[in-house]
């Protein structure tokens, strides 16, 4: 097996709204996390504020956790929402958690905001949170890592719950008009987990999930990898780096959309780092093995 390698993300703390991009709406928060209305003209306010080609929704990593039951504090223009305190303490309880309602809670509300977004004409990239981001607003870090380590089949057990539910996310935010989503997973990185735990996740959870994300994105969808999970499928030898030469230098968020219809999955660079641009006009897509 190869080595993964790891990816410096500059981006994972980012945290809290420029007060600047929001001056002269009259939005509330924290309400403005909380309903679609809200939603839907602050990512249309960040979109013209960072001059960007899309709007993005939501606003932090807490959307799935918060509909598997965890508790929220959902903060206000300079720390958004964050996990409030833990509801799990054993397997057993994360894997009593109900399915996810989508059609009620905030989960529904970003829906609605990625739909009226879509029927504007706008182009919404919708945030899928990975599994280690949705269990710590569920359970303390040390808990998990106990488990997977003590209890490695019922951590599976974790893994195919979360990844049933992420898939019908998927499939609901379709519905809703959603082309592009972005992944990735800021409590799961190789620099938390170390090369074992990480490789581990991958044959458990990255890889089957994103199988099977493959069969449900539509022909018009993408799906943008956070580097640190591409790195990680390609590390792990269960995928490998396709090239798409589109013959001149391109910003990276252009060229994603030129291949939409010619992959499913893209991950050489954050969808946050607006100002980059392949200079040899060559996007990287990621094949599945």
């Amino acid at each position: 097996m190869s080595k993964i390698v790891d990816f410096q993300c500059t981006y994972v703390n980012s945290v809290g709204i420029n007060k600047d991009a929001v001056k002269g709406l009259h939005l509330e928060f924290p309400q403005a996390y909380k309903t679609w209305q809200g939603m839907a003209q602050l990512a249309l306010a960040l979109k013209d504020y960072d001059k960007t080609e899309f709007c993005e929704l939501p606003f932090c990593h807490t959307v799935e956790g918060e509909a598997l039951g965890g508790h929220v504090n959902y903060g206000d223009e300079n720390a958004g929402p964050r996990g409030e305190d833990y509801i799990c303490i054993t397997a057993e309880e994360l894997l009593d958690l109900p399915e996810i309602d989508y059609s009620k809670g905030r989960i529904a509300e970003v829906l609605k905001a990625c739909q009226a977004l879509q029927d504007k004409g706008e182009q919404v990239v919708l945030y899928i949170s990975g599994p280690y981001t949705i269990l710590n607003i569920l359970m303390e870090p040390r808990h998990i890592f106990k488990i997977f380590r003590k209890k490695p089949e019922q951590m599976k057990l974790i893994f195919d719950k979360l990844q049933r539910e992420m898939l019908r996310y998927v499939e609901a935010a379709q519905q809703a008009g959603v082309t592009m989503f972005s992944y990735g997973d800021s409590t799961g990185g190789l620099n938390i987990l170390g090369p074992e735990m990480s490789a581990k996740t991958v044959e458990l959870f990255t890889y089957p999930f994103f199988k099977r994300v493959e069969t449900i994105l539509g022909n018009e969808s993408l799906l943008l990898l956070c580097p640190k999970t591409a790195f990680a499928l390609l590390g792990t030898e269960k995928a490998v780096w396709q090239d798409i030469d589109l013959g001149a230098p391109i910003n990276y968020f252009s060229a994603c959309q030129k291949v939409v219809g010619k992959t499913k999955f893209v991950g050489q660079m954050c969808v946050k780092n607006r100002e980059f641009v392949l200079q040899n006009g060559i996007v990287k897509t990621l094949e599945l093995l």
